[in-house]
């Protein structure tokens, strides 16, 4: 099969109704390295990029409650800094560029995906292509 490893995705295909940052950046242990009293972080198995996670509410309003959330694994070798938190929001949008989704099955027996990204940042004003070549 052509397709292994992970899906590329675009924030829009995960995200279609937006989402805000419900928790604060960290970093994301490795269980096999760390031992007691001593964090290792998890470093991605195949870029060796240190991997941070925040965790996301999903604004589709057609999701159910216990859905609504969700960890985003980000690929970055410094902490990345969410974006300024906007006027009047009780919770700070925010979009992810370079995604990716890994299927798996949880513990329940259910299929989940693993979300990773390369960037997070503000969301773009509505109607703005991200650069040119979006709006060739």
């Amino acid at each position: 099969m052509a397709l292994q490893g992970p899906i590329p995705v675009t924030f829009e295909m995960v995200f279609p109704h937006g989402c805000y940052i419900v928790g604060e950046v960290e970093p994301v242990k490795d269980f096999d390295a760390s031992t007691n009293g001593r964090f290792v972080q998890a470093r991605d198995k195949q870029t060796r990029e240190l991997v941070w996670q925040v965790s996301v509410m999903d604004a589709d309003p057609t999701v159910k409650a216990v859905q609504k959330t969700a960890a985003v694994k980000i690929l970055s070798p410094v902490q990345p800094v969410p974006p300024a938190p906007m006027p009047g929001l009780p919770f700070t949008p925010v979009e992810f560029d370079q995604m990716t989704v890994t299927p798996y099955v949880n513990a329940n027996g259910r299929l989940a995906y693993s979300i990773r990204v390369r960037e997070m940042r503000a969301p773009r004003p509505v109607g703005k292509p991200s650069s040119a070549k979006d709006a060739a």
